[in-house]
């Protein structure tokens, strides 16, 4: 049967959670206390957040943790009907096959409404004997502090390369999958910490039949190759304008890439170039201003432009 890989791969116990040894030790001791209070992770998509609540919800309650475990997603349903719905009826219910209490997985929860954030957290105190809360979310402070205060609160940090390049090796030697030499590093690097983002990409790399090789992961995941991005910018430091902009022109139609896919890889690639701190400094400083232009709707290939020709002058200084 055809799986996404995500699904596929996506550990089972708190002990195969990759990358965030310190968050799992302790949810371990919730697991052996059998007990737990409201909890909150925080951090930015594809760090295991929803892995480590499904780990937690089996290690807790073995087979029969469907029963006691309910996941909902704030961003479908952010109003508070959802609260006074969906999340009440599931709250006052009795938990399955003597458990102490039953579990709330509500992911995306910074997407809800102050309103019903407002009736979660009277929800949360009225049937804490009963159910406990898992409150998932990108931004912490996007949850009003009355919610805050009532959890425990778990920092997902990205992921290491190390730790997604094992975990796609891993995954490649599974699918038996032919990877050309420099793929996984370029998997490793756009994925930047996301783990989920990188399974999709070598899943979508190898539905094309082909080998898994840098070009085929730069065409699949819509960002260009680093050494390209680092070829703009050194020829722009050089001096040699026409032939940046000429670089620029080839990726962003090579790869369909728009002015903010461009300019968040050019940033990246600043701090690499061996120039002066002062100099990065400067680039920096100018590739946040160019950004906010770009978001504000002015032309990306005149602004893109502005930024080559302001390299120029600082590799003159050079």
């Amino acid at each position: 049967m055809n799986e996404i890989w995500t699904e596929k791969y996506r550990p089972k116990t708190l002990d195969e959670v990759v990358g965030q040894k310190s968050i799992t030790d302790r949810l371990k001791g919730y697991v052996e206390a059998k007990n737990m209070s409201h909890l909150m992770f925080a951090g930015s998509p594809g760090t295991g957040k929803t892995t480590c609540a499904l780990a937690l919800a089996r290690s807790m309650y073995g087979d029969s943790w469907r029963g006691n475990f309910i996941e909902l997603n704030a961003s479908d349903d952010r109003g508070i009907d959802v609260v006074r719905g969906k999340i009440k009826d599931f709250a006052r219910t009795a938990p399955v096959d003597g458990a102490e209490f039953k579990i709330i997985f509500l992911d995306e929860s910074d997407a809800l409404t102050n309103d019903a954030q407002g009736a979660l957290r009277r929800t949360m105190e009225k049937y804490s004997k009963t159910c406990r809360f898992i409150l998932s979310c990108n931004y912490s402070s996007k949850i009003i502090d009355p919610i805050q205060s009532r959890c425990a609160v778990f920092r997902f940090r990205p992921l290491s390369n190390e730790d997604i390049r094992e975990y796609l090796e891993r995954i490649c030697k599974e699918e038996s999958l032919e990877v050309e030499e420099g793929a996984l590093d370029a998997l490793v690097y756009i994925s930047r910490g996301d783990m989920r983002r990188a399974v999709n990409t070598l899943q979508t790399a190898d539905s094309l039949g082909v080998p898994i090789s840098v070009d085929v992961i730069s065409k699949v995941s819509g960002s260009a190759n680093e050494d390209e991005i680092m070829g703009i910018l050194t020829s722009a430091l050089a001096g040699r304008f026409t032939e940046a902009s000429s670089k620029l022109d080839k990726v962003m139609i090579d790869y369909g890439l728009s002015g903010q896919d461009i300019i968040r890889q050019m940033h990246s690639q600043i701090f690499k170039l061996s120039v002066d701190t002062e100099s990065k400094v400067k680039l920096i400083d100018k590739t946040g201003e160019i950004e906010f232009r770009i978001i504000e709707g002015s032309n990306e290939k005149i602004q893109l432009e502005a930024l080559l020709a302001y390299m120029v002058l600082i590799g003159e200084k050079n």
